[in-house]
């Protein structure tokens, strides 16, 4: 089984919780694939520079200064302090951003109703035998969410839309090659809560499993909703294009939390 876990910025933000959730990452054995956020790092360096932070519906507008500040915070900063971090708990690490390699090629978002989103990249284009190879060659990929563009920009990408988009393109080059036990993928979403839950605010309220048919119910009676929903969008896409299983949870139990499924 090859392992795509997702870490929120969050818990990167803190030595204690990061050093937490990376030693849990450490332990997980075979090929696995770290793919993290750093949002509020960047938001912190943005203010630290004077450059003003612009949100739309929980989603980052970001122009030329934003994405200079993110691309060194999250290619650069976050990065290279969770692979030296891993180096030291006996993982093979590299960093990388989509634009390594040539390995995840976006297009720029268009302007739609009146919104732009400035330098920010909706994904067309996966290559997962580039990481593959790494995986082959003992290295643990640790991914940056900045993309690229064929005419040659950075673009800021979502996180969770990253972490899903490869794990598909893992699950696509092992059936590709015929590798059928290295093709069952499975995706986690770690971030601060036990899961989804019913009450935000009760960590005993985890829901165990959510379906399509519960998905819908659950968003029309307002118990998912904002930055949630597009994070379960992400899930259920990676589970229709051939990923095995994909679980939200906390970030100190990858292997608890809530499992989305198809069923």
């Amino acid at each position: 089984m090859i392992q795509v876990i997702k870490i929120g910025g969050g818990i990167l933000e803190n030595e204690a919780s990061r050093e937490m959730f990376l030693r849990q990452f450490a332990a997980v054995e075979g090929p696995k694939v770290l793919v993290h956020g750093g949002g509020r790092l960047a938001t912190t360096m943005a203010e630290r520079l004077g450059v003003k932070t612009q949100m739309i519906d929980g989603r980052r507008v970001t122009d030329k200064e934003t994405l200079d500040i993110v691309t060194m915070v999250y290619g650069g900063l976050v990065n290279k302090q969770v692979v030296t971090l891993l180096h030291t708990m006996g993982v093979n690490a590299i960093g990388l951003t989509g634009a390594d390699g040539g390995w995840m090629k976006s297009v720029k978002r268009p302007i739609k109703n009146g919104i732009d989103y400035g330098y920010v990249g909706d994904v067309i284009e996966v290559n997962g035998a580039h990481l593959h190879r790494l995986l082959d060659n003992g290295l643990t990929p640790v991914i940056a969410p900045i993309t690229y563009s064929a005419e040659g920009l950075l673009l800021n990408t979502n996180a969770d839309t990253v972490a899903s988009q490869t794990a598909i393109a893992m699950a696509e080059a092992m059936r590709r090659e015929g590798d059928e036990a290295r093709g069952n993928v499975q995706l986690t979403f770690c971030f601060e809560k036990a899961g989804v839950l019913s009450n935000p605010d009760d960590e005993s309220s985890l829901i165990a499993r959510i379906t399509p048919d519960s998905y819908t119910q659950l968003k029309a009676d307002g118990i998912i909703s904002g930055g949630m929903i597009p994070k379960i969008d992400n899930a259920f896409a990676a589970l229709q294009e051939g990923v095995q299983t994909v679980r939200i949870t906390h970030a100190s139990n990858i292997l608890g939390g809530t499992i989305i499924e198809l069923i």
